[in-house]
C-alpha cells in the first residue's frame, strides 16, 4: 500500500477492524510517518441475466425487489423483503458463474415466497407462470394444499 502523502511504498498495519462487509486498517507509512486509513472489500462478480429471448442485461436487484413487492402488498414487511432480497442475491453470487438464466431467478423467488407467506407465492406465481386461467389458479392453490 502506497503512502498517500509521500508515495512510500511500505507501510505498516497499526491496527483493523472488521466489520459485515469490509475490513479498515490504520496504517502508518515507514519513511514519512504519517498515518491514514485503508478500508478492504472483498470484490463481487458483476452478474449478468439470461433472459428468455437469450439477451444479457446487468443483474438488478431492484427489479427483484418490486416483484417481490407487488406479490406481498399488505402481507410482508419491507424489511423482510429485504432479508430476501439479500438471499436470493447471495445464492446467485454463490453459484460460482456470471451469467444466470432469469429462470432461476423466478424459481429462487418462488422458492423463498413459498416458505414465506402463500397467498404472496401464489401472487407471484399467477405472473411468473403466466396463468391463463382458472384452472391453473386452482392446480397451483391445490398443490399447496397438499403439502
Amino acid at each position: 500500500m502506497k503512502c498517500p502523502f509521500c508515495g512510500e511504498s511500505e507501510t505498516k498495519v497499526i491496527d483493523s477492524r472488521d466489520s459485515e462487509d469490509q475490513t479498515r486498517r490504520r496504517r502508518e507509512c515507514d519513511k514519512c510517518e504519517k498515518r491514514f486509513t485503508t478500508y478492504e472489500k472483498a470484490e463481487t462478480l458483476d452478474l449478468s441475466i439470461i433472459k428468455k429471448d437469450g439477451k444479457k442485461e446487468a443483474f438488478d436487484r431492484e427489479k427483484i425487489k418490486r416483484g417481490m413487492i407487488s406479490s406481498c402488498e399488505k402481507r410482508i414487511s419491507g424489511e423482510k423483503i429485504d432479508e430476501l432480497v439479500d438471499e436470493i442475491e447471495q445464492k446467485l453470487r454463490s453459484m460460482g458463474t456470471a451469467e444466470v438464466p432469469s429462470k432461476k431467478i423466478g424459481e429462487l423467488v418462488m422458492k423463498m415466497l413459498k416458505k414465506t407467506d402463500k397467498i404472496s407465492y401464489i401472487r407471484f406465481a399467477s405472473v411468473y407462470k403466466e396463468f391463463t386461467g382458472m384452472d391453473e389458479l386452482k392446480e397451483e392453490v391445490e398443490k399447496l394444499i397438499k403439502k
